[in-house]
């Protein structure tokens, strides 16, 4: 597991790299924006954390891909909120990441993330 978490953390600094070599937007760079953003990322790690907790690592990283199935659906939180809460915690994380460094590219590349997402759980059902 400890393999798998720092490419997490590589996405997000790789993602802050690119914002922070590209100029902020006037519009975004206002401190209620930033807290905003801090919100989002504290509700989208949150959700991200509690799914991982929830399913554990063979049910996160496995799952039904290799035929590995849980006994019964999860449904406690952060399942009783949504179906896909890693997917929109993440991309929560990645908006409020945005809007804390106060970045247009960070906001198409949220956007970009979103939509993969989405492509994601269409195909998922």
């Amino acid at each position: 597991m400890s393999r798998l978490l720092p490419k997490a953390t590589k996405s997000r600094e790789g993602m802050a790299v690119v914002m922070k070599a590209q100029p902020r937007w006037g519009l975004l760079d206002r401190v209620e924006v930033f807290y905003a953003g801090a919100v989002l990322m504290a509700a989208g790690g949150l959700l991200v954390l509690t799914s991982f907790l929830s399913l554990g690592f063979t049910g996160t990283f496995l799952g039904d891909y290799f035929g590995i199935l849980m006994d019964e659906p999860v449904t406690g939180f952060p399942f009783s909120l949504t179906e896909n809460p890693m997917y929109w915690g993440s991309s929560a994380t990645y908006l409020g990441l945005a809007l804390i460094g106060a970045s247009p590219v960070g906001l198409v590349l949220t956007a970009v993330v979103f939509l993969s997402y989405a492509v994601a759980v269409a195909f998922e059902g």
